[in-house]
């Protein structure tokens, strides 16, 4: 696994980590807690993370690891735009990686400490071919293209936004620089591919940062893509699931 460095003003944008092809249905009884999913999903397993979620039994970042799971092939290259403490970094690694050790995660932050967890957790729960399918930047997530070779077919850009879990709480991404993420993440995704975030909108400028994600899946066209959220109404703090599927 390469760490690599690159010149980026940790005041400008950083933080950590989510092509949905089809929400699917679900029914839940009404006199009781019980929950039916349908067996014969395309999707198996899909329904019951979302009906967790509805309900408050699942997080957001399981849900988005599930769809994720819907979208990514071995020997993908997918990117973490926002590596955090390494547990996206993780769940796409054993997505792409297989014998023929084709498949790339390509994990961007632009706090060191970010960084040294995200290795941390790799070296304790993964191989050594497998780390070597991971190449980490010292980067801000607006740098995107700056790391992933030319030509790449990227199935996966994932965003967590906000602020890096136990770190610096005053350090958070930004509207300005996700917006240029987002651009290049449009760019380099493959059709078929996802872009995927969790946005946490309960710190100072997270609303603001929702609020241009919105505004960026709204512009894009809907006969190339395939642009919905997860929000609790009643929990407007809650992170907020965001998932752009390219047709």
């Amino acid at each position: 696994m390469q760490v690599l460095s690159r010149l980026s003003s940790a005041s400008s944008c950083t933080a950590t980590a989510m092509s949905f092809q089809q929400t699917q249905n679900f029914s839940a009884s009404s006199n009781s807690t019980s929950l039916s999913i349908f067996e014969d999903s395309p999707l198996p397993g899909l329904e019951s993370d979302l009906v967790g979620y509805v309900f408050g039994k699942k997080k957001a970042t399981e849900v988005a690891h599930l769809v994720w799971n819907h979208v990514v092939r071995k020997g993908d290259a997918v990117v973490d735009a926002t590596c955090g403490n390494g547990y996206d970094t993780l769940a796409m690694l054993k997505l792409v990686a297989d014998e023929s050790g084709t498949g790339r995660v390509y994990g961007l932050d632009v706090q060191g400490e970010a960084l040294v967890n995200t290795y941390s957790l790799l070296d304790e729960t993964v191989n050594q071919a497998e780390k070597q399918l991971v190449k980490l930047f010292n980067i801000c997530h607006s740098k995107i293209e700056e790391v992933v070779p030319k030509d790449t077919f990227v199935r996966l850009v994932a965003f967590n936004l906000g602020y890096l879990p136990g770190g610096d709480k005053t350090v958070i991404t930004k509207s300005e620089t996700t917006l240029l993420a987002l651009e290049a993440a449009e760019r380099i995704l493959i059709q078929g591919g996802l872009i995927s975030m969790v946005v946490y909108v309960g710190h100072p400028g997270g609303r603001e940062e929702f609020e241009t994600v919105e505004a960026f899946a709204c512009r894009l066209p809907v006969d190339q893509w395939i642009c919905c959220k997860f929000q609790m109404l009643n929990r407007p703090l809650a992170p907020v699931l965001v998932f752009l599927f390219k047709r």
